[in-house]
């Protein structure tokens, strides 16, 4: 899962860059074929990729999520207001807070989280977990994820652009039914995983929080030509305090910061499988 350069919450004017204002451009997942003839997934170890193999672009998860919250996000933001002290980032934001994360959970997605910085910071980080997750595909989850998340006014254009966006072809594109559901023997992976989180701007009504992330995406299949890979990406999301607790008003996401990919023998299809099947996901504080 991969986007192009930064945009701003619904900015269309950089060419060659995902404009978020449709459903094409460069912001797509990316997913290299693998080398040779072999399966996508083996134990052999991986070979360096040739600068004169392009990489071949797969109309993704991500991209069309972002669209649409673009969309529905259409009409202009407000300015965030920085904090009373004009530096909400002077703590080091690697540092924990040692905060409890909330215990409530609506309809299993975290909620109910503090009304303060360090809640922001929760919850951003919470949501973007959420926001780029297999759940979103299925349309039995899709209403009641975008009804959790985002701030109230903007749920109903959003909900509509998402099932327009995530119909019955793209899902088939994707190889999923259209309940969202991956063939027998298959597992499709979309697993965000926040490093760390920063907040650019705060006060008691909004916030804008930076959410570094990590990610695996794909499709865990033998003979699949999009198997699981990993990626690294900052999603910036500007929340507002509505309903007594921090909601998405949009948000924009770009690449990296990414580290030198590490020398790690590929797993086979069944051990991704049994690892999604098997490891379940956290509630994440500040």
């Amino acid at each position: 899962m991969s986007l192009g350069d930064e945009q701003g919450y619904g900015d269309s004017s950089r060419s060659g860059d995902d404009a978020y204002g449709g459903y094409a451009g460069t912001g797509q997942t990316r997913t290299r074929l693998p080398e040779g003839g072999g399966a996508p997934y083996g134990g052999a170890p991986r070979r360096p990729r040739s600068s004169s193999r392009s990489l071949v672009t797969v109309v993704g998860v991500v991209v069309l999520l972002i669209a649409a919250i673009a969309f529905a996000n259409r009409g202009g933001d407000g300015d965030t207001t920085d904090g009373a002290d004009g530096d909400p980032t002077k703590t080091a934001p690697t540092a924990a807070s040692g905060e409890r994360p909330v215990t409530t959970k609506t309809g299993g997605i975290p909620s109910g989280f503090a009304h303060d910085q360090q809640g922001a910071e929760s919850a951003a980080a919470n949501y973007s977990v959420v926001l780029v997750s297999a759940d979103i595909l299925k349309p039995s989850r899709r209403s009641a994820i975008v009804r959790q998340v985002f701030v109230a006014e903007k749920v109903d254009d959003l909900e509509s652009s998402l099932n327009k966006a995530y119909d019955g072809n793209f899902l088939a594109d994707v190889g999923l039914d259209e309940n969202g559901n991956a063939p027998s023997g298959s597992t499709y992976v979309s697993r965000t995983m926040p490093v760390g989180t920063k907040a650019t701007s705060y006060s008691n009504s909004t916030a804008t929080i930076e959410v570094w992330c990590t990610g695996v995406f794909g499709m865990a299949s033998e003979d699949t030509t999009s198997p699981v890979t990993s990626d690294w990406f900052t999603m910036t999301l500007k929340l507002r305090w509505a309903d007594s607790d921090w909601k998405v008003e949009s948000f924009a996401q770009k690449d990296g910061p990414a580290p030198v990919n590490g020398d790690n023998k590929v797993s086979t299809a069944d051990e991704i499988s049994k690892a999604v099947e098997e490891y379940g996901g956290f509630s994440y504080a500040r």
